[in-house]
């Protein structure tokens, strides 16, 4: 079956070689990856550098922290105590941003102090 205006393309997997079908193998694989990275990609580009998000760790705890960075299949957030994670997109949630009430600066907020080790 397949969607109007799709050109379909039918293979006779029996009349394939080996060595056809693992190359038949490899693209599938390799066309299934790219659509899980554009998934996370555009997962990804709903949450802004700079923006507090949180998720839940495995172990039942809600983590907060800001968001630091895009990687490949990944982001990376640092708490409000330094640790650093890196998370699925997918697991994120957007949280508030934090207000200090004695900050009048609102550049104050996207300021983390790291731990010392």
């Amino acid at each position: 079956m397949s969607c109007e205006g799709e050109v379909t393309m039918k293979i006779d997997l029996d009349r394939l070689t080996e060595s056809e079908l693992i190359d038949l193998n490899h693209r599938i694989v390799a066309r299934l990856r790219m659509f899980t990275q554009l998934r996370a990609h555009a997962s990804m580009l709903e949450f802004k550098v700079g923006e507090r998000v949180s998720f839940d760790a495995e172990d039942g705890r809600r983590i907060t922290g800001m968001l630091v960075r895009y990687n490949k299949k990944t982001v990376s957030l640092v708490t409000d105590d330094g640790h650093r994670w890196n998370v699925s997109p997918a697991l994120l949630r957007r949280v508030a941003p934090m207000v200090k009430p004695s900050s009048s600066n609102a550049q104050s907020q996207n300021v983390l102090a790291f731990r010392k080790e």
